[in-house]
C-alpha cells in the first residue's frame, strides 16, 4: 500500500469516473486502473462497484477512502513539519476565496502580504465555498476566506470582519430618489441575483425575506454568473440587485452608470472569516494573512471615510 495507490482511490471516490481521476492524477487510466485492482487484491476487498457507465464506492471502500483522505492530509503535514523549524514564512502560502470576496480582496492583500513576509509567495483561488471546503480538507489549500456560517470537522474559523450589502440600482430607478432603503421591501422590484451555487445568493435571500415571496409568486428575479456581470446588468437598467460593500465600491466603472444606496438599519451584513486545518503546521503564516486582511480592511475604511 502506497500513498500514490490511496491517492488515487481518493480521486476515483471522488470523480466517480476512471477517466477523469487518471486526468486529475496525471496518469494513464490502464496505470490507475491497475493500481486501483493491486489495492484491492491486498486488502482482499472490493474498493468500488464498476458498471459501463459509472463506478460507485461500495460501503466498506467509503470507509478507507475516508481513511485514506486523513493519512493524505498527514503525509502532507509532515512535509510542512519539515519547513516548521526553518521558517514558516518561507514555504507558498495557497490562499482560496469565494467568488464575492477573492476578486475585490486579492489586489489589496497581495502586496500588504508581500510587506509582512516577503519570502512566502502567495498561491491565490476563487470557487465556490463547497469546492474550498474539499480542498482545504485534502491539503490543496492551506487557508480559505469564506462567510459565516461555516463549520467543518478539524477545520478552524476566525471572524475577519462585518460586512454590510447596499443596494444596486440605475440612475433612473424610482429608489435611487431615496437616502436609505428597507431591506423588507427588496422583493418588490426587479432583480438580479447571483445563480444557485454562490452563498452570497443565499445570504441575500436571508436578509430580504420578502425575496422568498417574490421567488415564489414567479416575480421577476433574472440570475448573473458574477457580481461584476450583475454590476453590468444593472447598469444597462435591466433592474437592481444587492451587492457587499467591497464590490460596490472597487469597481473602474463611470459613477453615472449606477447609484448604491445603503439600507436602513439593522443593515443586512455578512461575516467574513478565514478558516484552516487544526493540524496546519504554520501558524504564523495564518497569522501573516489574517494581519494583512486587517490592513485592507483599515485602507478600504480610510478610502470610504
Amino acid at each position: 500500500m502506497t500513498l500514490t495507490e490511496l491517492r488515487y482511490i481518493v480521486t476515483l471516490a471522488r470523480e466517480q469516473h476512471f477517466g477523469r481521476a487518471a486526468e486529475r492524477c496525471f496518469v494513464s487510466q490502464p496505470t490507475l486502473s491497475i493500481a486501483v485492482k493491486k489495492l484491492e487484491e491486498e486488502l482482499g476487498i472490493a474498493l468500488f462497484e464498476r458498471s459501463k457507465n459509472a463506478v460507485r464506492v461500495t460501503p466498506v471502500g467509503d470507509k478507507i477512502v475516508r481513511q485514506a483522505q486523513i493519512v493524505l492530509e498527514q503525509a502532507e503535514a509532515i512535509k510542512d513539519l519539515a519547513h516548521e523549524g526553518k521558517d514558516q514564512l518561507k514555504s507558498p502560502l495557497r490562499v482560496g476565496a469565494i467568488y464575492t470576496i477573492g476578486p475585490y480582496l486579492f489586489p489589496h492583500l497581495i502586496p500588504e502580504v508581500q510587506k509582512l513576509a516577503p519570502d512566502m509567495p502567495l498561491y491565490i483561488e476563487e470557487n465556490f465555498t463547497e469546492s474550498l471546503r474539499l480542498k482545504i480538507r485534502n491539503g490543496e489549500l492551506d487557508a480559505i476566506i469564506i462567510a459565516l456560517p461555516f463549520q467543518e470537522p478539524d477545520v478552524l474559523t476566525r471572524a475577519l470582519y462585518d460586512e454590510p450589502f447596499e443596494m444596486l440600482l440605475p440612475p433612473g430607478h424610482p429608489w435611487a430618489k431615496e437616502d436609505e432603503i428597507d431591506s423588507q421591501s427588496v422583493g418588490n422590484t426587479e432583480l438580479l441575483l447571483l445563480g444557485e451555487g454562490h452563498c452570497f445568493r443565499d445570504q441575500v435571500l436571508e436578509a430580504c425575506p420578502t425575496l422568498n415571496q417574490a421567488m415564489h409568486e414567479q416575480h421577476t428575479i433574472t440570475e448573473g454568473s458574477s457580481l461584476e456581470t450583475i454590476r453590468m446588468m444593472v447598469a444597462s437598467g435591466l433592474g437592481a440587485s444587492v451587492l457587499p460593500l467591497s464590490a460596490i465600491h472597487n469597481h473602474q466603472y463611470r459613477q453615472d452608470t449606477v447609484v448604491t444606496r445603503p439600507f436602513k438599519a439593522p443593515q443586512p451584513t455578512r461575516t467574513v472569516a478565514v478558516a484552516w486545518r487544526t493540524s496546519y503546521p504554520r501558524p504564523q503564516a495564518i497569522d501573516v494573512l489574517v494581519d494583512a486582511i486587517s490592513r485592507c480592511q483599515l485602507m478600504e475604511v480610510a478610502e470610504t471615510a
